[in-house]
């Protein structure tokens, strides 16, 4: 709300000198002053309240406490300010992004030691406050709106919150003419689960940088914080390693169907890597072993246990490929390949596959897993691997990636009582290539048809049978592309079924509720659309009519929206 300017003596001498015995006036505000206080007030006792509500969030906020009588309405020469901090001044320059194209204001960013939202937004990393890694707290009053957050991350979780508060035409590229009103009150939050990711396949069919940055955003949008990159696999290798150069000049040209396949560079695979993080989400860089291989074998053949080298593969069958695990030079391309993608990525983890391995077996393959994931702990990462990697002796830390269909695992379970922790893809619930129903154009069925309350009816926290709550570091989508062959196709399958597994990681588990989550998630049909998102209009989400989309105008028009 507009502020009268305080008296200030000093600008005015004259006015400042008394005169004996007599107070001093109160000086009157001008009259434009007073005309712009008059407008603000008449608009705000008019104005329709906001149109979306603070609980239309999802991931579902921790607590919610609406205030409708503080409803506040994003005016064109707001400002967004933002504790003094690099990190904390990113997530804002972030926040004026995303507004900027919509509203054609000009947002400015700025800073201060104490920030405050003076009829604008301030986002205020405050150490003391009791609110996690990844919790934040977004005030909205008539004055303005607060994120306060302990981390940048916490910021940059806000900043998604009030996103989805914002009308739908917020998503447009291009200036419209909207009223930008948030609902007034207070949301606190933070996730249940610290790992939180979705896993997109680059190996069965190759996807453009641009493609993985896109993908990314639908993550961030969603609170996800991790990205799997399944780099390797039969079909192709996907990431350039200098000590091994064929696997991308060989063995990255082909992939499912025939097509030219690809690869990324290091700058490539960098930039990605850049990206996320800006949004906080970290890359987890899959190197499929011992098997899915065939990309490798074909370039170097010495791999190979027969060291023939076998034809390109552009198939989807499974399990038929293996480097050889009794040769040494085996052990050095593992170091060699780990090492350098370690040295490519700063997060924690280094994925190293481990499934459908059906020619290693016994205590050749457990011997195999050993000491692989010895040379990850020698490059200081974390190792994870599928499931299958189970029996192998336990490593500090591992952690194993469950994508079975059945809640009874006994030698899963008896790793996370040697230690393990796991991160829940059931392939019947999580797995984002199955069709939605028998008509889904692309996609497998597998493990079942998996529509969106499938997707989303399950519980991470008590799924797998004699494995306990605290031994669950997460819950991930993975999106295997046999069949998937656009960004069409990713958005397609991805959408709307990500949210579902967003709120399973983020949301406590009072909080769901497949009747809510439906409303809530309808609610999201008209800001895809609005971006020219591609998604499945799943027949048991009640999306609303298809959106008008507001009239875009001239950005270089003055605004004339009643604020």
């Amino acid at each position: 709300m507009s502020t009268i300017p305080s008296f200030d003596p000093a600008a005015d001498p004259a006015a400042a000198t008394p005169t004996a015995g007599v107070p001093l006036p109160a000086r009157e505000p001008d009259a434009a002053t007073l005309a712009r206080a008059a407008e603000r007030a008449a608009a705000e006792l008019l104005a329709p309240p906001a149109p979306q509500r603070l609980t239309d969030v999802v991931p579902a906020p921790q607590q919610v406490q609406p205030d409708p009588t503080e409803d506040w309405v994003l005016p064109a020469e707001a400002v967004i300010v933002a504790s003094a901090d690099p990190a904390a001044l990113a997530v804002a320059a972030h926040l004026a992004e995303l507004l900027r194209p919509a509203t054609g204001y000009p947002l400015p960013v700025t800073d201060a030691t104490a920030p405050d939202p003076a009829d604008g937004i301030a986002l205020v990393l405050d150490e003391t406050a009791d609110l996690g890694a990844e919790g934040y707290r977004l005030d909205i009053n008539t004055n303005g709106v607060r994120v306060t957050a302990g981390t940048a991350t916490g910021l940059f979780y806000g900043v998604q919150t009030l996103r989805q508060l914002l009308p739908p035409a917020i998503e447009s590229p291009a200036p419209v003419t909207a009223r930008w009103a948030l609902p007034g009150g207070t949301i606190t939050d933070a996730p249940r689960f610290p790992y939180r990711g979705a896993m997109l396949d680059v190996a069965r069919h190759f996807f453009a940088v641009e493609d993985v940055l896109k993908v990314i955003e639908h993550l961030a949008r969603y609170k996800l914080n991790h990205l799997h990159l399944h780099l390797t696999d039969d079909q192709g290798w996907r990431i350039a390693i200098d000590s091994w150069p064929k696997l991308t000049g060989v063995g990255a040209t082909t992939e499912v169907g025939g097509g030219p396949g690809g690869h990324y560079t290091k700058a490539d695979y960098r930039r990605i890597v850049s990206y996320a993080a800006a949004r906080h989400i970290t890359v987890v860089p899959e190197i499929d072993l011992p098997g899915h291989t065939n990309s490798a074998l074909v370039a170097y053949p010495e791999l190979a246990p027969d060291k023939i080298a076998p034809p390109p593969y552009t198939g989807t069958e499974v399990g038929f490929s293996y480097v050889d695990p009794a040769d040494e030079r085996t052990y050095d391309f593992i170091a060699d390949v780990l090492g350098e993608v370690a040295a490519l990525t700063p997060g924690p983890w280094l994925h190293i596959g481990g499934d459908e391995a059906f020619k290693v077996k016994g205590e050749v393959y457990t011997g195999f897993v050993e000491r692989t994931q010895r040379i990850v702990a020698g490059l200081g990462k974390t190792v994870v691997g599928w499931h299958q990697l189970a029996p192998a002796g336990h490593l500090d830390g591992r952690v194993l990636q469950w994508w079975g269909t059945n809640g009874e695992d006994p030698t899963t379970a008896d790793a996370v009582r040697r230690g393990a922790r796991l991160i829940l893809s059931p392939g019947n619930h999580a797995y984002l290539d199955m069709k939605y129903a028998p008509d889904t154009p692309i996609g497998h069925d597998w493990a079942g048809l998996i529509d969106v309350r499938k997707a989303y009816d399950w519980d991470p926290g008590t799924h797998l049978t004699d494995v306990p709550t605290e031994a669950v570091l997460g819950v991930e989508a993975p999106l295997w592309t046999e069949s998937v062959t656009s960004l069409a196709d990713i958005e397609l399958l991805l959408l709307p079924r990500l949210p579902a597994i967003a709120e399973l990681g983020w949301s406590p588990r009072h909080t769901h509720g497949w009747s809510g989550f439906r409303d809530r998630l309808a609610a999201h049909g008209p800001r895809w659309a609005t971006a020219g998102t591609t998604f499945h209009r799943a027949p048991e989400i009640p999306w609303p009519a298809t959106p008008t989309i507001p009239e875009q105008r001239d950005p270089d028009q003055a605004d004339t929206t009643t604020s």
